[in-house]
């Protein structure tokens, strides 16, 4: 295993010794190292033949257009309180000028509808307001699901509902990989995942697809070990998965977590924003847990209508950069129409998305490509 002992200089020099005249892509998938890479100013200082691709790791960018809808919905015409993760409440669905487009709106309109940090808080509120109901909108990664399940393995008060709409990580990295056509040639895996899974969750890309792949932390020593492994195995020839995050990444992932996990939800085939259905990415709260489904609470609003395979605002681009297809500052609407203040797109929307990211680091203007 790899170890980031070395200082960030020390893998730099390391990774210039490779040698490298190919271009090479590496995919980080998730949303919290792009937003390391792009602090720490990394892109910058490896060879020029190394691109860094942002990848599906932002569970704000990629929640159904159809679930958010829903959200709004019953925030607006039900007497609830509707709770959500801060990030979830700016991102915009595709309505008709003047409805409100996003639970901030329904906010200003009126709407109970809190941010909220934790799963905790969604049920102290409820215990709080027992003569309410209380809507939980829970969207999230493995990471934030877990919690949840943890929570319904406990026991909520009777009048909580979840309208959940957690997904998995790594069938979007197979999905890209079975096209035939993943765009990158070499992985780096998500180090808080690894640690809620297990690092051996990205097994398969080694196995499956012979990629070199390694798991990293956030600081810029474990991220340049993970590059300086990936790159170190394509050089080489040899293909294995690397953790380079050992100290937090253990085999086997969170015993705990993933038993909670399996023991309240179950996992289906989902839908993703701009991409539509993956087949196994999604979770499902069991029948045991189906009284405080939200979906089977309040079934008016999940309008099966506007499932139209998360269809992303006209002139967005945002499931392109997902996908790894463009870089964020080739989107169309990027630095123009869509902003952090005024989002067209939910890349604009969390710290989590690549496109917010690249704003927050000081890309400004858009660069021209076409759209695949």
């Amino acid at each position: 295993m790899s170890q980031p002992a070395h200082t960030a200089r020390d893998w730099l020099e390391k990774l210039r010794d490779l040698n490298f005249n190919q271009p090479i892509r590496i995919m980080n998938v998730c949303g919290g190292h792009e937003r390391s890479i792009t602090q720490a100013g990394l892109r910058g200082t490896l060879p020029a033949n190394v691109e860094l691709i942002p990848g599906p790791g932002c569970p704000v960018c990629v929640c159904p257009e159809e679930d958010i809808y829903q959200a709004i919905q019953l925030a607006q015409h039900e007497k609830v309180i509707l709770v959500a993760f801060g990030d979830m409440l700016r991102v915009p669905v595709n309505v008709a000028k003047g409805e409100v487009r996003s639970l901030d709106e329904a906010k200003a309109a009126g709407a109970d509808v809190r941010p909220i940090a934790s799963p905790s808080e969604a049920k102290q509120i409820a215990l709080q307001n027992p003569d309410k109901t209380v809507v939980f909108f829970a969207a999230g990664f493995e990471t934030t699901t877990a919690p949840v399940a943890a929570m319904l393995a406990e026991g909520v008060p009777d009048n909580l509902y979840i309208l959940l709409s957690g997904r998995l990580t790594w069938p979007a990295v197979a999905m890209l990989l079975d096209s035939g056509k993943p765009g990158f040639d070499a992985l780096v895996a998500p180090g808080h995942v690894s640690t809620v899974m297990g690092p051996e969750e990205w097994q398969f890309v080694v196995q499956q697809h012979k990629l070199p792949a390694a798991v990293a932390g956030f600081s810029p020593e474990s991220l340049l070990a993970a590059f300086y492994s990936v790159l170190r195995q394509l050089q080489s020839g040899e293909r294995f998965l690397d953790n380079c995050y050992p100290e937090v990444a253990h085999p086997g992932g969170n015993p705990t977590a993933r038993r909670l996990l399996e023991q309240t939800l179950d996992v289906v085939d989902a839908n993703w924003r701009g991409i539509g259905i993956i087949p196994g990415s999604g979770y499902a709260l069991k029948p045991a847990f189906s009284a405080h489904d939200a979906r089977l609470r309040f079934p008016d609003f999940n309008d099966k209508a506007r499932r139209r395979a998360g269809q992303m605002p006209p002139g967005c681009d945002c499931a392109q950069v997902v996908l790894g297809k463009i870089y964020p500052n080739q989107c169309r609407l990027f630095g123009a129409a869509c902003t952090p203040r005024h989002p067209i797109g939910p890349c604009m929307v969390s710290d989590e998305g690549a496109c917010r990211i690249w704003w927050a680091g000081g890309v400004r203007e858009r660069a021209e490509a076409a759209v695949e």
